[in-house]
């Protein structure tokens, strides 16, 4: 999954090219900013979950809706800054970066990892969330398949350590596992936040954390997936669905 523009809708994609800045090409590529150049995202504001977002299959058009209305733009038309300020009641300005995007880890701005069976998993913990439904709480970029819960635990070392591997012909290291926030506590559809969700979530992960997870890696609970990092001299690989993983 890329997010091409932060904090909205993502688009599943059968390969991504691996930029000069050690991210997969398009992710978070563009962000919004107020007036005082502070990014606007969905922990500032729930109101985002209820902006969807349809890209055209180029990357080139988004049509964006939300409960009023419906339009399509060219991705950084300035005419997408005025819809986005109308929608929010302030000045929105939109800025593109193709090579690092935006990530919330500047120190493991790679794409963040997760298995499908640590989403299967933690689905038992929560009665009316589905497993769908929790890929777009947590936003990962790469899923992992045919292995066990929290596989991907593998990945991370006690800081400053990390633990290098490999999937397909690229090579990323493991940072550290991706402390959330208040996004996944909320329905990304509706923006209804989910009762206790962050502190039940915690529970669940310490009572689960399997057996080769490094404690130290954990300084609280509330984290799942892993953040990576790319190095400049793999720009230009991609990574496919139906890649092995080597570690």
């Amino acid at each position: 999954m890329i997010y091409p523009i932060k904090s909205l809708d993502g688009v599943s994609v059968q390969s991504a090219r691996i930029t000069h800045g050690g991210a997969l090409a398009h992710d978070r590529e563009y962000a919004l900013f107020d007036s005082e150049g502070n990014v606007v995202n969905a922990k500032r504001t729930a109101k985002i979950h209820l902006i969807r977002a349809k890209f055209d299959e180029g990357l080139k058009s988004v049509t964006l809706s939300n409960q009023d209305e419906e339009a399509c733009f060219e991705l950084g038309d300035s005419k997408m800054e005025e819809w986005f300020s109308d929608y929010f009641g302030f000045s929105i300005t939109i800025r593109c970066n193709k090579e690092t995007g935006f990530p919330d880890d500047l120190n493991a701005s790679g794409p963040t990892l997760v298995s499908e069976a640590t989403l299967r998993e933690v689905a038992t913990w929560f009665e009316t969330i589905s497993v769908d439904e929790l890929r777009q709480r947590f936003r990962a970029n790469l899923e992992l398949s045919e292995c066990e819960p929290f596989w991907e635990d593998r990945l991370c070392d006690e800081p400053p350590r990390t633990v290098q591997f490999q999937i397909g012909e690229v090579k990323m290291e493991g940072v550290n596992p991706c402390s959330r926030c208040v996004v996944p506590t909320r329905n990304p559809i509706t923006a209804e936040a989910t009762p206790k969700f962050q502190r039940h979530f915690a529970e669940q992960r310490q009572a689960s954390l399997p057996i080769w997870a490094i404690p130290e890696a954990f300084a609280h609970f509330y984290k799942l997936s892993v953040n990576t990092r790319i190095a400049k001299h793999q720009a230009g690989k991609s990574i496919h669905i139906g890649d092995e993983i080597q570690c």
